[in-house]
């Protein structure tokens, strides 16, 4: 199994690094692939929020961690300590994949690691980040940044949204939305939808939206177009637009891309169907277009990423730190 570190010292915040620990330490209950070891590395004793916590091993433990979690650093005017800087830095090198939830961002641009790379952070402090690392492209309109061995998140939701997006790297969509269920929350938000929408975020039927997603989610099969969308909602195709945009912070034909892509990534783990198939079962027409729009969103053609998932169903040695790039 796959261990993931959680980086913690004095001044960490104790929301991320609990939504952390939840994902990575507790299996659901269904699922029967070997699990991620999870250990917690600082010093003696840490100070986080209002709790005092004491950590399993060492911050030099991270070294040895194929996945090291950085929580959020609490006051971003304050450099993040030294000793945690260089064993996140000493991780990295290692061969460790490195993810920092909120603004754990700023402790992975004091170790270089965001250093010509593109990440994010909480958008309230996108700017200092940017203006004290201007080496770091930083992207204020993002949830989450993937650059395969270094990922970075925005603030408190969007961390878990990461969690849940290194959980389907490593087991795959399915179990992804398993674990999404047990903890109740949205099994898929795409990276690049907006952090910062202009409405409170709506009670699940409780927006103008509640009952079209999953008419349409149950029409993946279709060739829906805008217009159908609109029409289905009673409204006009300018106020979805505005509409999708503050319920889910991307576009309607953004979104709907997704669910097709996120769809057919689970008939490619679950089933054994052509990628024609597959195509037509997700509204994609043709294995062409399929192929085309899923290499662009997930990075893979289709038959590797399938091929990369399978293997993983078969027994024999494993090396936890080679994965997909995806």
């Amino acid at each position: 199994m796959d261990t993931v570190a959680l980086a913690v010292t004095d001044g960490m915040l104790h929301f991320e690094l609990s939504l952390a620990y939840e994902v990575f330490a507790a299996a659901p209950a269904d699922v029967t692939v070997p699990w991620y070891d999870v250990t917690v590395c600082g010093p003696v004793a840490v100070r986080v929020g209002r709790f005092r916590l004491e950590p399993d091993h060492g911050l030099d433990e991270l070294s040895r961690a194929d996945t090291v979690i950085v929580p959020g650093w609490a006051d971003v005017d304050v450099d993040p300590p030294a000793d945690l800087v260089e064993a996140v830095r000493a991780a990295h090198e290692a061969g460790a994949r490195i993810a920092s939830l909120c603004t754990g961002a700023f402790v992975l641009a004091a170790a270089g690691l965001l250093d010509g790379r593109r990440a994010t952070t909480h958008w309230a402090h996108t700017r200092d980040l940017a203006a004290r690392y201007p080496r770091v492209e930083v992207d204020p309109d993002v949830l989450y940044v993937d650059n395969g061995s270094v990922l970075t998140s925005a603030g408190k939701a969007a961390a878990m949204d990461l969690c849940l997006h290194l959980v389907r790297l490593d087991h795959g969509s399915s179990i992804a939305n398993t674990v999404a269920r047990r903890l109740v929350v949205p099994p898929h938000r795409d990276g690049g939808q907006a952090q910062f929408v202009t409405a409170p975020v709506p009670a699940p039927d409780n927006h103008p939206l509640a009952e079209l997603l999953p008419w349409v989610i149950e029409r993946l099969d279709q060739p829906l177009t805008v217009e159908d969308l609109a029409r289905q909602a009673r409204m006009s195709s300018r106020n979805l637009g505005r509409h999708f945009r503050s319920v889910t912070g991307t576009t309607p034909l953004q979104w709907l891309l997704t669910q097709r892509i996120r769809h057919a990534q689970e008939l490619l783990e679950t089933t054994d169907d052509s990628i024609d198939t597959i195509a037509a079962a997700t509204g994609m027409g043709t294995a062409t277009t399929l192929r085309r729009h899923f290499n662009r969103t997930v990075g893979v053609p289709p038959d590797t990423y399938r091929r990369t998932f399978r293997s993983r169903t078969r027994p024999g040695p494993h090396d936890s730190r080679q994965r997909p790039t995806v």
